[in-house]
């Protein structure tokens, strides 16, 4: 593997258009964040703290010494698509970027363009779609075994900007997997709790068995990895991908297991005490009765 002071050297020349995208993006956000706190609408620090964290770890994996090296290091690569896939995307829905698109935009001109494309978006049967838990077991499976084991990562890699095209399409799927998990924002779907712990199960499965495939191949996967310009190990290389594959990736998934179980048993809770009330209000009705009934006959 390249030394570590390889990936943290800052190289803005071999940054990918993605970072670009992200210095876009945490400028709109302040701009609505700011537009908010001038107007004297509440608009949590957390929330504005968490989106440009997110924002903060895009460039930095898309631009630093890690992006170049990824041309070169599996590891790297990995690297940088996890954090994209599962670490980013949670940071990002955190924020509630579209609760505050829609507090902050204004009413007119092209506000309110951007505010019926919001509202389409809502209402749209293709994003009800792409928000089914079954989307996000697709996307690891793609993402992960079919991507890698087939070797199809070395053709991507090999095309002109294809490495960029990866990043992309990697935070893009992150953030559409994850925003059933993560948002609270309104959605088109909302889909119940088991579904989203059958789909955490699920793509802790498929992290699981594909960071023991790295782990234990004694054999180069990757022909785009097999010989680095580094002159690394190859098979080294494969290994620690591997391990990140079965730490770095999996935290998050605990996580949000964690936190869907524990809004689930909250919901549960809710629910019951609710019903409690109604079995109580109509068992207290039911004994009014029949006291009415013993005070009707006592006065006959």
């Amino acid at each position: 593997m390249p030394p570590i002071d390889q990936w943290v050297a800052f190289e803005p020349l071999a940054g990918s258009p993605v970072a670009i995208a992200a210095l876009l993006l945490a400028a709109l956000y302040l701009r609505g964040a700011i537009w908010m706190w001038r107007h004297g609408r509440r608009w949590a620090i957390a929330r504005t703290a968490s989106f440009l964290i997110g924002c903060a770890l895009i460039f930095a994996v898309t631009t630093f010494g890690v992006n170049r090296l990824a041309t070169e290091s599996i590891t790297a690569l990995v690297f940088q698509q996890i954090t994209l896939l599962t670490v980013v995307p949670p940071l990002l829905i955190a924020g509630s970027p579209g609760r505050l698109l829609l507090r902050s935009t204004p009413h007119t001109g092209l506000g309110r363009l951007v505010l019926r494309a919001a509202h389409a978006g809502l209402r749209s049967p293709f994003w009800s779609a792409a928000l089914h838990p079954v989307v996000a077991i697709v996307t690891a499976m793609l993402l992960y075994p079919v991507l890698y084991l087939t070797d199809a990562i070395s053709v991507v890699m090999r095309v002109p900007f294809g490495h960029d095209a990866l990043l992309f399409v990697v935070l893009v799927l992150g953030v559409v997997a994850a925003t059933p998990l993560w948002s609270s924002d309104p959605l088109p779907r909302v889909p119940s709790f088991a579904a989203r712990f059958v789909d955490i199960a699920v793509e802790i499965q498929i992290h699981a068995v594909f960071g023991l495939i790295l782990l234990r191949t004694s054999t180069p996967l990757f022909s785009a990895y097999a010989n680095p310009a580094g002159g690394h190990d190859p098979i080294l290389d494969q290994a620690i991908a591997g391990a990140l594959v079965w730490t770095y990736a999996e935290l998050p998934l605990f996580v949000v297991l964690i936190v869907c179980l524990s809004r689930w048993r909250a919901r549960e809770v809710r629910t019951s005490r609710q019903r409690q009330k109604v079995e109580d209000a109509e068992l207290d009705s039911y004994n009014e009765y029949l006291a009415s009934l013993s005070r009707g006959r006592n006065r006959s």
